[in-house]
């Protein structure tokens, strides 16, 4: 019987270990602001091709961005901040699949560098900014 209690108390000091370990790296990625360069995995696709799964290095992170009220219209001043491309060399990959019509020729940037900086429509999403 002491051995297993013996046993039982190891298990539980592992499981309450693994937790903290848990706990305390999780707040760190929560916590993280700015930004960096981190390898993304998307399906490139265009009408006519088949998809083709790549792997490339993209811009993640958050900044810090900020609304001020303002007396007169607009009303609201916003200086809205995304991580984003600072520097970026494109690659190309061929899909398969493709209808003797269309290129299979699919351009996709890489990030070197990112930064925080105003959302351009140039190489970002932008429709909820």
């Amino acid at each position: 019987m002491h051995v297993h209690s013996l046993a039982l108390s190891f298990l539980l000091l592992l499981v309450a270990g693994a937790a903290v370990v848990c706990v305390t790296m999780t707040p760190a990625l929560h916590s993280f602001r700015g930004c960096t360069v981190r390898e993304f995995t998307f399906v490139a696709q265009k009408p006519g091709c088949k998809g083709l799964r790549i792997t490339t290095e993209a811009c993640w992170g958050r900044c810090h961005t900020w609304e001020k009220p303002v007396p007169d219209g607009p009303y609201i001043q916003r200086h809205h901040h995304v991580c984003t491309y600072n520097h970026t060399r494109y690659m190309t990959a061929r899909l398969p699949g493709c209808q003797p019509d269309i290129s299979p020729l699919y351009h996709y940037p890489v990030a070197l560098h990112c930064h925080c900086a105003v959302c351009s429509t140039q190489d970002t999403e932008c429709e909820t900014f």
